[in-house]
This record gives structure tokens, sequence and C-alpha cells, in this order.
């Protein structure tokens, strides 16, 4: 188990941290907090010319043939700098399902769409209860030959305003389990009688209510097999679980930068705040917990990237990330005293991403379970 970058890796990571440095500075990041949109359509454009967006697919669909690692590397740059838009939404939850299960045709027709910057795409797989288990998909898709038609509503569904595709998750049927009977459907957003409301979150991110009124989709719009849809969702939650904790990853190591770097210069009785023990000590766990996240995750994603994943260590990446992005935002917030607590500090855009990223691929509660079943439990 090596976790130390390649040339190639490193390499990224500082073209990743450059570009973001000049493309997404924080004064960009508020612009983009206010705007209907939620990001920039000409960076999403010199993203994928840069080849991000098409990472990890084959070059025969417009990729780089990239590593699940250098995505990983990626977003936690991309945490770094809080990047808004949808990226997390197209590549992590959508791409990556199409290039393991799609057909030749849906490969051929979608994925070079992506890498071009061509198609925004999203998932909708959270209902009423917000959970993300099978026995809580209640989207029917009933089969009116030679179409299945859908009928429901999702919730929590990102970036489904500028989303040219849905990735949706409905129940075709019924089994002994309630993971049998679901599959997933790729739906044109455009589409008649695919209605949106938008959701208002603390986060700031763009979280919708899409309802389906009797939609009819193609048999050709179906992702994988009928009825087996469920292994493809555990298939996106997984990955999509491990990638953002990338991006929590680097959005905790910002925030432990600059509380170092405040710690250095705020004076208080004639000298740094930084040599008090308190803040010491402070920095000092802010640090561990910092490196306890990167390895969880390196750890996580190095199984993914050699053909073997395990759930229980991708679950204790992302628990672990949900709970330290929030402790680690708070005792920065107290170390920067009352300017830390003003929606004007740079601590408090990160702040407000806690809970959006805690619910993100699974939260905390869902995934301490199924390390409890790791244990026997």
């Amino acid at each position: 188990m090596d976790f130390s970058f390649t040339e190639e890796q490193e390499m990224l990571r500082i073209l990743a941290r450059d570009f973001l440095a000049k493309e997404c500075p924080r004064a960009k990041v508020r612009e983009m907090d206010k705007d209907k949109r939620g990001y920039d359509p000409q960076m999403w454009q010199n993203m994928a010319e840069l080849g991000w967006l098409g990472l990890i697919f084959p070059e025969e669909y417009g990729g780089m043939g990239a590593r699940f690692m250098d995505l990983v590397i990626l977003m936690e740059e991309m945490g770094r700098n809080i990047l808004p838009g949808p990226f997390f939404s197209t590549v992590a939850l959508c791409a990556l399902p199409l290039l393991e299960y799609g057909s030749s045709e849906q490969k051929t027709k979608f994925l070079p769409q992506i890498a071009k910057g061509e198609a925004i795409w999203t998932f909708a797989l959270a209902e009423s209860s917000g959970k993300y288990r099978a026995s809580e998909v209640k989207l029917r898709a009933i089969l009116e030959k030679p179409n299945y038609v859908l009928q429901g509503d999702k919730l929590f569904v990102t970036d489904a305003h500028i989303a040219d595709y849905i990735l949706a998750v409905g129940r075709t049927g019924e089994g002994k389990r309630p993971e049998d009977g679901i599959t997933l459907f790729i739906v044109d957003s455009d589409r008649p009688n695919v209605k949106m409301e938008a959701i208002p979150t603390i986060g700031g991110d763009r979280q919708f209510k899409v309802s389906f009124d009797s939609v009819a989709m193609p048999k050709d719009n179906i992702l994988g097999n009928i009825d087996n849809g469920w292994d493809i969702v555990d298939f996106i939650l997984q990955r999509a679980a491990v990638l953002k904790c990338a991006e929590v990853s680097g959005a905790c190591q910002a925030v432990l930068d600059m509380t170092s770097s405040y710690a250095k210069e705020r004076i208080q009785f004639d000298r740094p705040i930084g040599s008090f023990q308190a803040i010491q000590h402070k920095l000092a766990d802010m640090l561990v917990e910092v490196e306890a996240v990167q390895y969880l995750l390196y750890q996580a994603a190095w199984g993914i990237s050699i053909g073997s994943p395990s759930p229980w260590q991708i679950s204790a990446a992302k628990a672990k990330a949900n709970e330290v992005y929030q402790r680690i935002c708070i005792e920065s917030i107290a170390a920067h005293g009352a300017i830390g607590y003003t929606m004007d500090h740079d601590i408090g855009l990160y702040y407000r991403r806690v809970k959006a990223a805690e619910f993100a691929a699974g939260d905390t509660d869902l995934h301490k379970e199924v390390v409890a079943r790791e244990l026997g439990l």
C-alpha cells in the first residue's frame, strides 16, 4: 500500500492548485453564491479543456485515461478552494456509473459530451425520508409498452436546474428484498412533465425537488439491467462517498492553513496568539484530525484504484470526514475570535458547507452502520 504520488499525479495536483487559486478565489465563491446558476460556464469550459471532466475516461471517449486516485487528488484541490459548480454531480454521481455500466451506445453518446463540457448531469435518489436506502425508493416506473412511465418525486437533487440529464432511481417491480425491482433511468431534464422546485439550504448549494408526472421513458434510456439497479446505486454511493471525502479533506486542510497563519500573525498581549499553549494545542489537534481524514481517504481510494473496494473502509473515511469537517471549522472559528463568526470571513464559507458535505453520498449515521456491520453488530 503506497500512498505517495507519482510524478504525473504531483503535476496534476500543482496544476489544479495553481488554476483554482487563479480562477476560483474566495471572491469568486461569494459571487457564485449569489448567482442563480451557481457556477461559471466559462470556468466549466476551461476545466473541460484541461481534461478534468473526462479525466478517467478512456481516450476513445475524449478522456485522459487516468485512474480513480487521480480524480481523488483533483477533488482534494477543488475542496481546498470550495469550487462551486456541478463537477461532483456530473462526474462523481453520473459519469462514473455511465463508464462502468453504460452500453456501448450510451458511452459513445454521453461520455464525450461530458468530457467536452457540453452536458451537465445529476443524480436523483432520495425521496421523502431523505434516506439512501432501497426500501425508500417509491418513484414508480410502470411499463406501458413500449415505454416505462415515471411517476413520483425526488428530493435534494443537486444542480437539477442546470442539468441536461437526470439519472433517476425508480422502482419497476417488487421482490423478496427492497433492493429487488430497482432500475435507473437516464432522463432528459427538458422532457415534458419534469418539474423542478428549489429547496433553500443553509449551505447555499443548489438542491431541488424534481417531480416526474407520467414521464415516458424508452427502454434505451435504462442504465444497466431492469430490476437490478441497486448494485449501480451502491457503486455510485461508494465512489461518491470517497470523492466527497476528498473534497472535505481539501477543505479541512485549507481551514487548518488559514488558522495556523492567523495564529502566527494575530498579536495579543504583545505576542502572537500562536505562542499560547491553548492555541497550540487546538492547532495540534486540528492537524491530527486532518491527517486522520487523509489517511482513511487514501486507504479507501487505493482499494477502489486496485479494483478491490472495501465498503467499511469507504464508510469509515466518510464518517470521519463528516465529523472532522464540523469540528475543525468550529475550532477555527473559536481561534479567530469574534471575526470568525462573521459571514464576511473566509472561515464562514467553509463552515456553511459542512452539513451539505455530510449528507452528500450518505450521512454519518448511515456510514457508521456500515462499519458496525463489519464488526458483526
